[in-house]
């Protein structure tokens, strides 16, 4: 396997299910300073919508070239129906989506403002946050179109954002999915209950810390990391920790196989993080589901982190990207190999 091996994607079936999130983008310009109040007045220019959540997760993976299939819920709103129709276009089945009415699809609506020929920047976040989680029922109908449709699908991907779709019935399904032999890779957030035996965790530093019980600051070295991450062996098999600009940390939560670390990929100043830990889990997960061997998965993931942070808002990395950016990332350690 070379430096620049990408493998391919498009003979794989993926199953993503967890919290759909309908991303709202209002572009704006600086106008001046209110005479109202001590704030500064923005002119709208444009809006677009994105998806996010679960459904960047899937984005990313049919980027990618797989075929995807997403699980979860939305309300019977407008944001509902306009990530609806985004991802339905993108050629993602959302089939298994249940729309629940007088739920209100969870939207964060992100304002971006800058003058003309300056790079755009977020300067605030306006979250519609549901009063509770979708009904019931609808959420175990997503559940039991997973398990209905699991013989289909390579892999099965569940992205938790805290709205509600991963619960303990989820949690028992997934669980039930990886014993039989179905690779599974959980994005958590804060809780791990009912889990057990899957392929991986991808957890950020935040959440291994609230998941191991320990403050951030307990977790600056790999050692401490690989402590944490071999807390919760009965949850995964292995634990990816995305670090920001510290870059990635891989551990077998058995410790059948040395740490691996890579720093943060990319080249030029981070533009937006929005939807990274999206795109690492997905692209770690399928790399893994395409044979690639964990590590390597790592630094796959690596690398399209390190594509997406690029840009503004959440997006997905195409295959495209992906390919360019390891090619460009061989290049620069061949070069610094003869340097040294």
């Amino acid at each position: 396997m070379t430096s620049q091996y990408v493998p391919d994607f498009s003979r794989l079936s993926v199953a993503v299910v967890g919290d759909l999130i309908a991303d709202r983008y209002l572009a704006c310009e600086p106008k001046g300073l209110s005479r109202e109040a001590p704030v500064m007045v923005l002119r709208h220019v444009s809006e677009r919508v994105g998806a996010g959540g679960a459904a960047n997760v899937a984005r990313n993976a049919r980027a990618l070239g797989a075929k995807v299939a997403l699980l979860g819920c939305t309300g019977r709103d407008a944001p509902g129906r306009e990530i609806l129709t985004l991802l339905d276009n993108e050629g993602i089945d959302v089939t298994g989506v249940q729309t629940v009415p007088g739920w209100t699809t969870p939207t964060k609506t992100r304002v971006i403002a800058a003058e003309a020929r300056r790079f755009p920047q977020q300067v605030l976040r306006l979250d519609q946050d549901p009063a509770g989680p979708a009904d019931r029922e609808a959420r175990l109908r997503a559940i039991e179109a997973l398990r209905a449709g699991v013989a289909r699908f390579d892999l099965v991907l569940v992205s938790d954002y805290e709205y509600g779709m991963v619960s303990m019935e989820l949690a028992r399904c997934a669980s039930e999915i990886a014993a039989a032999g179905k690779i599974v890779v959980l994005d958590p957030r804060r809780k791990l209950e009912g889990f057990r035996g899957l392929t991986s965790i991808t957890p950020n530093l935040g959440e291994l810390a609230a998941l191991s019980r320990v403050a951030p600051e307990e977790l600056t070295q790999v050692a401490s990391l690989g402590r944490a991450a071999a807390g919760l062996a009965s949850a995964a098999r292995f634990v990816l920790v995305t670090r920001g600009n510290l870059g990635m940390a891989l551990f077998a939560t058995d410790g059948s196989a040395n740490p691996a670390c890579v720093p943060a990929s990319g080249s030029g100043n981070v533009t937006d993080v929005s939807g990274a830990g999206d795109t690492a889990a997905a692209v770690f997960a399928l790399a893994i589901a395409a044979g690639a061997q964990p590590e390597r998965a790592m630094e796959l993931a690596n690398v399209a982190s390190g594509v997406v942070v690029m840009e503004s808002g959440a997006v997905p990395c195409s295959l495209a990207a992906l390919r360019a950016a390891v090619s460009e990332n061989a290049v620069t350690q061949a070069r610094s190999s003869v340097q040294a």
